[in-house]
Protein backbone atom coordinates (compact mmCIF):
# COMPACT_ATOMS: atom_id res chain seq x y z
CA UNK A 1 0.00 0.00 0.00
CA UNK A 2 1.39 3.23 -1.08
CA UNK A 3 2.26 5.81 1.96
CA UNK A 4 1.15 9.38 2.30
CA UNK A 5 3.38 11.51 0.50
CA UNK A 6 3.99 15.16 0.60
CA UNK A 7 2.98 17.00 -2.19
CA UNK A 8 6.70 18.57 -2.95
CA UNK A 9 7.20 14.28 -2.93
CA UNK A 10 4.68 13.81 -5.29
CA UNK A 11 5.71 16.56 -7.71
CA UNK A 12 9.30 15.50 -7.62
CA UNK A 13 7.96 11.27 -8.06
CA UNK A 14 5.57 12.54 -11.15
CA UNK A 15 8.46 14.74 -12.76
CA UNK A 16 10.95 12.02 -13.19
CA UNK A 17 8.07 9.64 -13.47
CA UNK A 18 7.46 12.02 -17.25
CA UNK A 19 11.24 12.21 -17.61
CA UNK A 20 11.29 16.24 -17.36
CA UNK A 21 14.50 16.48 -18.98
CA UNK A 22 13.33 14.23 -22.33
CA UNK A 23 10.55 16.67 -22.48
CA UNK A 24 12.17 19.51 -22.29
CA UNK A 25 15.03 17.75 -25.30
CA UNK A 26 11.73 17.55 -27.45
CA UNK A 27 10.61 21.19 -26.45
CA UNK A 28 13.89 22.33 -27.56
CA UNK A 29 13.79 20.23 -30.36
CA UNK A 30 10.40 21.39 -32.29
CA UNK A 31 11.56 24.91 -31.50
CA UNK A 32 15.65 24.23 -33.09
CA UNK A 33 13.99 23.00 -35.95
CA UNK A 34 11.06 25.25 -36.85
CA UNK A 35 13.73 28.69 -36.55
CA UNK A 36 16.71 26.94 -38.17
CA UNK A 37 15.12 24.71 -40.52
CA UNK A 38 11.63 25.78 -41.62
CA UNK A 39 12.28 29.82 -40.45
CA UNK A 40 12.96 32.15 -41.64
CA UNK A 41 15.31 32.73 -39.21
CA UNK A 42 15.56 36.55 -39.49
CA UNK A 43 11.91 36.41 -37.87
CA UNK A 44 12.83 34.19 -35.15
CA UNK A 45 11.80 36.30 -32.77
CA UNK A 46 7.93 35.75 -34.39
CA UNK A 47 8.41 31.99 -34.36
CA UNK A 48 9.27 31.94 -30.56
CA UNK A 49 5.73 33.71 -30.08
CA UNK A 50 4.25 31.83 -32.65
CA UNK A 51 0.91 30.33 -30.54
CA UNK A 52 0.87 27.50 -33.44
CA UNK A 53 4.18 25.83 -32.63
CA UNK A 54 3.02 26.58 -28.69
CA UNK A 55 0.33 24.06 -29.22
CA UNK A 56 2.24 21.58 -31.30
CA UNK A 57 4.62 21.59 -29.29
CA UNK A 58 2.70 21.10 -26.14
CA UNK A 59 0.54 18.53 -28.09
CA UNK A 60 3.50 16.42 -28.04
CA UNK A 61 4.74 17.00 -24.96
CA UNK A 62 1.70 15.75 -23.32
CA UNK A 63 1.58 12.68 -25.37
CA UNK A 64 5.66 11.89 -24.47
CA UNK A 65 4.60 12.52 -21.33
CA UNK A 66 1.65 9.71 -21.14
CA UNK A 67 3.68 7.31 -22.58
CA UNK A 68 6.57 7.74 -20.25
CA UNK A 69 3.73 6.83 -17.65
CA UNK A 70 2.42 3.64 -19.41
CA UNK A 71 5.95 2.45 -19.96
CA UNK A 72 6.81 2.60 -16.18
CA UNK A 73 3.40 0.94 -15.45
CA UNK A 74 3.74 -2.28 -16.95
CA UNK A 75 7.44 -2.32 -15.89
CA UNK A 76 7.03 -1.93 -12.28
CA UNK A 77 8.44 -5.47 -11.82
CA UNK A 78 11.10 -5.31 -13.95
CA UNK A 79 12.59 -1.80 -13.26
CA UNK A 80 12.75 -3.14 -9.77
CA UNK A 81 15.52 -5.30 -10.87
CA UNK A 82 17.27 -2.88 -13.65
CA UNK A 83 16.44 0.46 -11.85
CA UNK A 84 15.46 0.38 -8.54
CA UNK A 85 16.31 3.77 -7.67
CA UNK A 86 14.28 4.92 -9.89
CA UNK A 87 10.45 3.47 -9.68
CA UNK A 88 7.90 6.29 -8.98
CA UNK A 89 4.87 4.12 -9.59
CA UNK A 90 3.97 1.99 -6.34
CA UNK A 91 6.41 4.00 -4.68
CA UNK A 92 5.27 8.07 -4.82
CA UNK A 93 2.40 7.70 -7.33
CA UNK A 94 -0.32 5.16 -6.86
CA UNK A 95 -1.18 2.56 -9.94
CA UNK A 96 -4.59 4.33 -10.45
CA UNK A 97 -3.19 7.53 -10.30
CA UNK A 98 -0.91 6.52 -13.01
CA UNK A 99 -3.19 5.58 -15.50
CA UNK A 100 -5.69 8.08 -14.89
CA UNK A 101 -2.74 10.93 -15.84
CA UNK A 102 -1.55 8.90 -18.92
CA UNK A 103 -5.19 8.77 -20.29
CA UNK A 104 -5.64 12.58 -19.42
CA UNK A 105 -2.40 13.83 -21.42
CA UNK A 106 -3.24 11.46 -23.86
CA UNK A 107 -6.45 12.75 -24.05
CA UNK A 108 -5.41 16.51 -24.09
CA UNK A 109 -2.43 15.75 -25.94
CA UNK A 110 -4.83 14.68 -29.17
CA UNK A 111 -7.42 17.53 -29.20
CA UNK A 112 -4.34 20.18 -29.00
CA UNK A 113 -3.14 18.01 -32.20
CA UNK A 114 -7.08 18.29 -33.60
CA UNK A 115 -6.79 22.41 -32.95
CA UNK A 116 -4.21 22.58 -35.52
CA UNK A 117 -5.45 20.10 -37.95
CA UNK A 118 -6.53 16.86 -39.15
CA UNK A 119 -3.51 15.20 -39.79
CA UNK A 120 -1.31 16.52 -36.85
CA UNK A 121 -4.76 14.58 -34.69
CA UNK A 122 -3.93 11.53 -37.04
CA UNK A 123 -0.30 11.79 -36.09
CA UNK A 124 -1.36 11.89 -32.45
CA UNK A 125 -3.54 9.26 -32.13
CA UNK A 126 -1.18 6.98 -34.18
CA UNK A 127 1.60 7.82 -31.60
CA UNK A 128 -0.89 7.30 -28.43
CA UNK A 129 -1.09 3.57 -29.65
CA UNK A 130 1.70 2.49 -30.77
CA UNK A 131 2.85 4.23 -26.90
CA UNK A 132 0.10 1.80 -25.84
CA UNK A 133 1.12 -1.13 -27.78
CA UNK A 134 4.82 -0.84 -26.97
CA UNK A 135 4.67 -0.32 -23.39
CA UNK A 136 2.32 -3.30 -23.20
CA UNK A 137 3.36 -6.14 -25.58
CA UNK A 138 6.22 -4.96 -28.56
CA UNK A 139 8.67 -3.78 -25.93
CA UNK A 140 9.67 -7.62 -24.69
CA UNK A 141 9.74 -8.55 -28.26
CA UNK A 142 12.85 -9.20 -30.40
CA UNK A 143 13.35 -5.78 -33.07
CA UNK A 144 10.07 -4.28 -33.25
CA UNK A 145 9.70 -2.35 -30.06
CA UNK A 146 13.13 -0.92 -31.16
CA UNK A 147 11.79 0.54 -34.15
CA UNK A 148 8.70 1.69 -32.64
CA UNK A 149 10.60 3.80 -30.21
CA UNK A 150 13.01 5.11 -32.68
CA UNK A 151 9.73 5.98 -34.96
CA UNK A 152 8.01 7.71 -32.28
CA UNK A 153 11.47 9.72 -31.61
CA UNK A 154 11.22 10.42 -35.34
CA UNK A 155 7.79 11.45 -35.25
CA UNK A 156 8.31 14.29 -33.08
CA UNK A 157 10.30 16.35 -35.98
CA UNK A 158 8.08 14.64 -38.73
CA UNK A 159 4.72 16.57 -37.28
CA UNK A 160 6.46 19.74 -38.25
CA UNK A 161 6.67 18.52 -41.81
CA UNK A 162 3.00 17.17 -41.27
CA UNK A 163 2.00 20.51 -39.97
CA UNK A 164 4.17 23.54 -41.87
CA UNK A 165 4.73 21.52 -44.70
CA UNK A 166 8.20 23.28 -45.20
CA UNK A 167 11.57 22.37 -46.17
CA UNK A 168 10.18 18.81 -45.59
CA UNK A 169 13.29 17.26 -46.98
CA UNK A 170 15.60 18.72 -44.02
CA UNK A 171 13.44 17.73 -41.40
CA UNK A 172 13.12 14.07 -43.17
CA UNK A 173 16.84 14.30 -42.85
CA UNK A 174 17.34 14.94 -39.11
CA UNK A 175 14.22 12.67 -38.60
CA UNK A 176 16.06 9.49 -40.15
CA UNK A 177 19.09 11.21 -38.01
CA UNK A 178 17.15 10.65 -34.56
CA UNK A 179 15.54 7.55 -36.03
CA UNK A 180 18.68 5.47 -36.59
CA UNK A 181 20.30 7.22 -32.95
CA UNK A 182 17.62 6.24 -31.05
CA UNK A 183 17.47 2.53 -32.47
CA UNK A 184 21.02 1.67 -31.61
CA UNK A 185 20.43 3.29 -28.28
CA UNK A 186 17.44 1.44 -27.76
CA UNK A 187 19.30 -2.06 -28.84
CA UNK A 188 21.91 -1.14 -26.24
CA UNK A 189 19.58 -0.30 -23.56
CA UNK A 190 18.22 -4.01 -24.14
CA UNK A 191 21.78 -5.20 -23.42
CA UNK A 192 22.19 -2.81 -20.65
CA UNK A 193 18.97 -4.34 -19.10
CA UNK A 194 19.02 -8.27 -20.37
CA UNK A 195 19.03 -9.53 -16.42
CA UNK A 196 15.95 -7.79 -15.72
CA UNK A 197 14.29 -8.88 -18.87
CA UNK A 198 15.46 -12.32 -19.03
CA UNK A 199 13.92 -13.02 -15.72
CA UNK A 200 10.19 -11.36 -16.84
CA UNK A 201 10.26 -13.30 -19.79
CA UNK A 202 10.97 -10.68 -22.57
CA UNK A 203 12.50 -11.56 -25.59
CA UNK A 204 14.56 -8.49 -26.90
CA UNK A 205 17.82 -9.38 -29.00
CA UNK A 206 20.40 -9.86 -26.74
CA UNK A 207 18.05 -12.69 -24.98
CA UNK A 208 17.52 -14.13 -27.98
CA UNK A 209 20.59 -13.96 -30.34
CA UNK A 210 23.21 -12.67 -27.16
CA UNK A 211 25.42 -9.86 -27.13
CA UNK A 212 28.10 -10.86 -29.71
CA UNK A 213 25.31 -11.12 -32.81
CA UNK A 214 23.78 -8.07 -31.12
CA UNK A 215 26.29 -6.51 -31.53
CA UNK A 216 27.07 -7.69 -35.24
CA UNK A 217 23.44 -6.10 -35.94
CA UNK A 218 24.21 -2.63 -34.40
CA UNK A 219 27.79 -2.44 -36.71
CA UNK A 220 25.20 -3.24 -39.81
CA UNK A 221 22.76 -0.40 -38.85
CA UNK A 222 25.60 1.81 -38.18
CA UNK A 223 27.40 1.30 -41.07
CA UNK A 224 24.46 1.44 -43.16
CA UNK A 225 23.12 5.38 -40.77
CA UNK A 226 27.01 7.05 -42.12
CA UNK A 227 26.00 5.93 -45.67
CA UNK A 228 22.54 7.04 -46.22
CA UNK A 229 22.93 10.12 -44.42
CA UNK A 230 26.03 11.35 -46.92
CA UNK A 231 23.84 9.99 -49.46
CA UNK A 232 21.00 12.16 -48.04
CA UNK A 233 23.07 15.03 -47.84
CA UNK A 234 24.28 14.69 -51.31
CA UNK A 235 21.06 14.04 -52.95
CA UNK A 236 19.76 17.47 -51.17
CA UNK A 237 23.21 18.99 -52.42
CA UNK A 238 23.80 20.72 -49.89
CA UNK A 239 27.97 21.02 -48.94
CA UNK A 240 27.18 22.34 -44.89
CA UNK A 241 25.11 18.81 -44.39
CA UNK A 242 28.13 17.06 -45.69
CA UNK A 243 30.25 18.69 -43.33
CA UNK A 244 28.41 18.18 -40.19
CA UNK A 245 27.50 14.83 -40.90
CA UNK A 246 31.72 14.29 -41.20
CA UNK A 247 32.20 15.68 -37.93
CA UNK A 248 29.40 13.67 -36.15
CA UNK A 249 31.80 10.98 -37.41
CA UNK A 250 34.13 11.39 -34.99
CA UNK A 251 31.76 10.28 -31.78
CA UNK A 252 30.31 7.79 -33.77
CA UNK A 253 33.39 5.76 -34.15
CA UNK A 254 34.58 6.31 -30.59
CA UNK A 255 30.75 4.79 -29.95
CA UNK A 256 31.68 1.92 -32.48
CA UNK A 257 35.09 1.25 -30.46
CA UNK A 258 33.91 1.29 -26.68
CA UNK A 259 30.96 -1.35 -28.35
CA UNK A 260 33.86 -4.10 -29.70
CA UNK A 261 34.83 -3.23 -25.90
CA UNK A 262 31.67 -3.38 -23.97
CA UNK A 263 30.70 -6.53 -22.09
CA UNK A 264 29.11 -4.89 -18.33
CA UNK A 265 25.93 -3.36 -17.95
CA UNK A 266 28.08 -0.39 -16.78
CA UNK A 267 29.99 -0.14 -20.30
CA UNK A 268 26.54 -0.33 -21.99
CA UNK A 269 24.94 2.09 -19.93
CA UNK A 270 28.04 4.62 -21.06
CA UNK A 271 26.86 3.85 -23.86
CA UNK A 272 23.64 5.11 -24.17
CA UNK A 273 24.74 7.91 -22.72
CA UNK A 274 27.12 8.63 -25.94
CA UNK A 275 23.86 8.36 -27.85
CA UNK A 276 22.25 10.75 -25.98
CA UNK A 277 25.40 13.20 -26.52
CA UNK A 278 25.58 12.23 -30.08
CA UNK A 279 21.81 12.88 -30.54
CA UNK A 280 22.33 16.36 -29.06
CA UNK A 281 25.05 16.87 -31.16
CA UNK A 282 22.95 16.48 -34.27
CA UNK A 283 19.79 18.52 -33.04
CA UNK A 284 22.11 21.29 -32.39
CA UNK A 285 23.37 21.10 -36.06
CA UNK A 286 20.18 21.98 -37.08
CA UNK A 287 21.64 25.56 -36.39
CA UNK A 288 24.20 25.14 -39.59
CA UNK A 289 22.58 23.05 -41.78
Amino acid sequence: MTRPIPFSEFVKGFLRLVRVQNLLIVVGTQYLARVALIGPRSDWPRILLEPQLFILTLSTVCIAAAGYIINDYFDVKIDIINKPERVVIGRYLKRRWAITLHQVLNVVGCLLGLLLSRWVFVVDVLSVSLLWFYSANLKRQPFIGNLVVAFLTALSLIVLAVYYRQRVDLLMVYASFSFIVTLVREIIKDMEDIRGDARYGCRTLPIIWGLRRTKYLLYIIIASFIMTLFLMADSLNNPRLGWIFMLLLIPVAWLVYRLVMADTRRNFAYLSNLCKLIMMMGVLSMVWA
